[in-house]
């Protein structure tokens, strides 16, 4: 099979290689996925650089996310699901290949029947931002008649986390830095925009619930926006952050928080115990059935680029996902 691979950790253009493999073994509880598109995601691209700690395999196919045919189960896996539409998660968590290839053989539970209304460019988008965004708005069940906020409203995991939102009927507030990115996140469903760099956060906040604050903050950068998160959530609010880029190591303002009986959640996808990944399939199902949940591709490259796609979803400029599409 066609794949792409790297063997070492470093840049993309010197790391990255495409070439012939033989396709692995299927184990009895697996599945063998003829791979249309891969999805690329930030996390991918930080374990190949060594964002993410040191290599773990001698030979890594990147990304996680994906989508494509069954063509082949193990012999504890119904025959039923040979030639079923599926997008794939965590191909690459705690294993050596991911979506990056032809075909890729994997437990079969990570395989998800993809409804019959999507295609399978937005079924590679979902992985690792669908199932973040759903954990960050659901922490603490549902969200019906709350207010919550989605910062960076233009990236691809706070677009599923409007939309999710708004599916489980919560107001939304997002915070962008362009006027362009502030339609994107408005055409997403959001209620009400802010551009941070034109505007006060906290003030416009206050003045769109009438000084009440936000019941939730999906955080996209805890550290850098941690003195503004508490001064604007509610009591018994919750913060559900992804990441910390600008700021890994915050100074944390404990007792503000505390008073206010904050509870913080951080997420990581990879690591979903397995009734909050039933959760999430479920309710993603159900809002791609009734097209509530919508992707964005900013970017669909075949395989032979795979460093330029690297590239693109490390310069950060695109909005939209980053895919391969694999011939």
């Amino acid at each position: 099979m066609k794949a792409a691979w790297y063997e070492q950790q470093g840049s993309a253009d010197t790391v990255l290689n495409i070439g012939e493999m033989s396709c692995p073994p299927i184990g009895e509880n697996d599945v063998l996925i003829r791979i249309y598109l891969s999805g690329i995601n930030p996390s991918d691209v930080k374990k190949r650089n060594g964002a993410r700690g040191a290599i773990s395999y001698p030979r890594i196919i990147p990304h996680s996310d994906g989508a494509g045919i069954i063509e082949a189960v193990g012999t504890n896996i119904s025959q039923h699901r040979i030639g079923q539409r599926v997008w794939i998660y965590n191909a690459q968590s705690n294993r050596p290949f991911g979506t990056a290839a032809e075909y890729i053989v994997l437990p079969a539970e990570l395989a998800v029947p993809l409804p019959d209304n999507i295609s399978f460019e937005e079924g590679a988008c979902l992985g690792v931002p669908a199932f973040t965004a759903h954990r960050a708005v659901f922490a603490e069940g549902p969200v019906d008649g709350k207010v919550i906020l989605v910062t960076g409203g233009a990236g691809n995991v706070a677009r599923y986390t409007i939309q999710l939102a708004k599916w489980g009927n919560a107001t939304v507030i997002s915070t962008v830095s362009s006027a362009k990115k502030a339609q994107y996140a408005k055409d997403a469903g959001a209620d009400f925009v802010i551009n941070y760099r034109e505007e006060n956060i906290v003030d416009q906040i206050n003045l769109f619930t009438n000084n009440k604050g936000v019941d939730g903050i999906v955080e996209v950068d805890f550290g850098a926006n941690l003195n503004i998160s508490k001064d604007i959530i509610k009591h018994n609010g919750f913060i559900s952050s992804y990441a910390s880029t600008a700021n890994p190591t915050p100074e944390f303002p404990f007792y503000p928080l505390m008073f206010k009986g904050v509870n913080i959640h951080l997420v990581d996808v990879y690591n979903l115990p397995h009734e909050k990944r039933i959760h999430a399939i479920r309710d993603i199902t159900s809002a791609l059935e009734s097209n509530k949940l919508t992707s964005v591709i900013g970017s669909d490259l075949p395989l032979e680029e795979i460093i330029t796609a690297h590239q693109l979803v490390e310069n950060g400029k695109t909005i939209g996902h980053v895919l391969l599409s694999i011939k």
